[in-house]
């Protein structure tokens, strides 16, 4: 890696409301996804539907099968139409969400407005703000999930207290037929994160992969004789290019060939996969976690 500058400002309290504030742009996360009759008491499904419970719907006509009980009759009387009222099946959807906490996190190239750490809180942040504002349970890997505003203050705070290591969540620390959201910048070899995705699908658990990414590692922008220097102290870390040019194609080539390769272990283990980089809006990452999460 090249000469890095030191992280930007910690997740904060002003963080999480910036979080929530950028949820709110979206429609709020009804997360899409199977529904498992074994887990439904322990609160794993999310999706709207009609079933049991005590929250309104919608009117749907009256049609032959239905109970006469079921009729909304006074629904019914503003038409020429008998009218039931539905509920909506009151299951929350149990999410876990975990953001790579490694010192490489904290990385960023000289320009760059913040580092991957730093994107990659902000994103769960606003992640879980949409969760917890359509129902949902939220908790971060390896924690007792929440639900509501103080749950999104909690794991604000969390986040606020994380120290840099390689932790990993633990799969035996999650419930069968949760959704797994972890956010990283997954740049060791494949088939370490091979493994480690093969144990949460054998639980099962699903979810989505979000691969962060300054701009200076997506594209190798630097010109001329540069030392790239790794994260430890020692010389022994350290690589001298004299001309960056001439390997910038096949540092691309490999990059390209890296992420096909999680893109390919994760759908095989049930998760999607996408890059964000950043220096590209949050907005963008976000609604693509969105559209990940609800189709499943």
């Amino acid at each position: 890696m090249a000469d890095r500058a030191n992280s930007g400002p910690d997740i904060t309290a002003a963080s999480a409301r910036r979080a929530e504030a950028l949820g709110a742009r979206l429609p709020p996360l009804l997360v899409e996804a199977q529904r498992v009759a074994a887990t439904v008491a322990q609160g794993v499904h999310g999706r709207r539907r009609v079933g049991q419970g005590e929250s309104f719907w919608q009117f749907r006509p009256f049609i032959q099968g239905d109970s006469i009980t079921r009729i909304d009759w006074r629904q019914s009387a503003k038409s020429d139409r008998a009218f039931v009222r539905e509920t909506e099946w009151e299951a929350a959807q149990t999410v876990f969400l975990w953001r790579d906490p490694s010192a490489a996190m904290r990385w960023r190239s000289p320009g760059a407005a913040t580092d991957k750490h730093a994107r990659a809180g902000l994103l769960l942040l606003a992640l879980a703000a949409l969760l917890l504002r359509g129902g949902e349970r939220v908790g971060l890997a390896g924690r007792r999930p929440v639900s509501g505003r103080i749950g999104l203050d909690a794991i604000a705070d969390i986040l606020a207290r994380d120290a840099p290591d390689d932790t990993w969540p633990q799969s035996a620390t999650l419930p069968r037929h949760a959704k797994l959201v972890l956010i990283g910048d997954f740049l060791a070899p494949a088939d370490e994160t091979h493994r480690r995705i093969a144990a949460f699908a054998a639980v099962p658990v699903t979810g989505h992969l979000l691969q962060v990414l300054d701009p200076a590692e997506a594209t190798l922008p630097f010109d001329g004789r540069v030392r790239f220097r790794g994260l430890s102290s020692t010389t022994a870390d350290e690589m001298l290019v004299p001309r960056v040019a001439d390997i910038r194609q096949e540092y691309l080539r490999r990059l390209a060939d890296h992420q096909a390769a999680l893109a390919a272990l994760s759908a095989a283990a049930g998760f999607s996969f996408a890059v964000h980089h950043t220096d590209r809006p949050p907005e963008v990452a976000l609604l693509g976690l969105y559209t990940a999460l609800a189709v499943k």
